[in-house]
């Protein structure tokens, strides 16, 4: 039993380290603020949905100006 919780830790860990970089990648795009907005949201309330969700649908390309 206790090595199965670990496990439930690890992946909380990958899955937080991964709604980090996808959040810091939405509000690095170019899209505008309302889509970024919506984004983060959707990251924030379903952390595994949403950050696939974004990997296949959302807005891609760095800042813009640089």
């Amino acid at each position: 039993m206790l090595f199965g919780n670990s496990y439930y830790g690890i992946f909380g860990i990958l899955v937080l380290i991964v709604d980090i970089f996808a959040i810091l990648n939405i509000l690095q795009s170019s899209a505008d603020n309302l889509k970024k907005a919506i984004w983060v949201v959707v990251i924030l309330a379903l952390p595994v949905l949403g950050v696939i969700l974004w990997y296949l649908f959302g807005p891609r390309g760095g800042r813009s100006g640089v």
